[in-house]
């Protein structure tokens, strides 16, 4: 059996890759006024969203309990996998990492955990490369160098209606989230080295649309790429980003993906996100 792959639930795959990939996905768990659920299987992005909005409920995220990861270890070791390849999240983003960390310990050297230092389709990208290699036999250290090699070759950028829900979360400073409310300014933020950080700053939200299009462009290099463009109960915003960035990159653009994220992220950024993750192909 070929060296199995996991990764998370923020991969935020998309609907038409299901089946196409043997990938296991653990779920990282969403808390709405005290009650848990695990996102995609018992929260959605819409009760997210809708809690949000209200603003009477309290919504936070947990990681996966390390046991989580070890059974998911155990079953497919026990399966007949040669070893395993585990893909997640940024470190600096969750504790998720830590705790494939840990459950890895627990089982040997059959398990490889890559931190992606991203998120959405950026670690999705990198886990389907990994699940890519391990359909075409490779070892166990070659899918990890897949992996690796390909969360390294994303870009992701993103706006948000507002930077509070970030704040609150921890997932950006309170000097940078200020940024957000100061002379109306409308930041754009990219994932650097794990971490969420302001790229620039524009007026109005329509030209923070517009400045996207503008920065996928520009990350995407000279070569073929990919795009994803995430949402969060926006769907006519990302069609019209991903239109307009695939006009802008003509044949280089080689698959595009629109998908909506899932209720962890989206507890952490609020309605109106909009965000491109840009895959640079070897």
């Amino acid at each position: 059996m070929p060296v199995a792959v996991v990764t998370d639930s923020t991969a935020y795959l998309p609907a038409e890759l299901s089946g196409s990939y043997d990938l296991t996905v653990v779920p990282l768990t969403v808390v709405i006024n005290g009650a848990e659920g695990l996102e995609g299987l018992q929260i959605q992005p819409a009760e997210v969203a809708r809690a949000l909005s209200a603003r009477r409920f309290a919504v936070s995220t947990s990681r996966p309990a390390p046991s989580q990861f070890a059974d998911a270890y155990h079953r497919l070791l026990k399966a007949g996998a040669d070893g395993i390849v585990s893909v997640h999240l940024s470190a600096k983003l969750s504790g998720t990492y830590e705790a494939a960390c840990l459950a890895a310990t627990e089982i040997g050297d059959q398990v490889r955990v890559v931190d992606s230092k991203t998120t959405g389709m950026g670690l999705g990208f990198a886990a389907l490369a990994a699940a890519a290699a391990a359909t075409r036999g490779q070892d166990l250290d070659s899918v990890r160098a897949a992996a690796a090699d390909h969360a390294s070759r994303v870009s992701t950028l993103f706006y948000v209606d507002t930077l509070e829900f970030l704040r609150r979360g921890g997932r950006i400073g309170a000097a940078s989230a200020l940024l957000g409310t100061a002379l109306a300014v409308k930041p754009i933020l990219h994932v650097a080295d794990g971490g969420i950080v302001v790229r620039d700053k524009v007026r109005t939200a329509g030209r923070a649309l517009a400045k996207l299009v503008d920065l996928a462009v520009e990350a995407s290099g000279e070569g073929e790429v990919d795009i994803a463009v995430h949402h969060l109960e926006a769907p006519e915003r990302a069609a019209a980003l991903a239109d307009s960035i695939a006009m802008r990159l003509s044949d280089r653009l080689q698959d595009c993906y629109i998908t909506e994220i899932g209720a962890v992220v989206a507890a952490h950024v609020g309605p109106g996100l909009a965000g491109v993750v840009v895959h640079r192909r070897p």
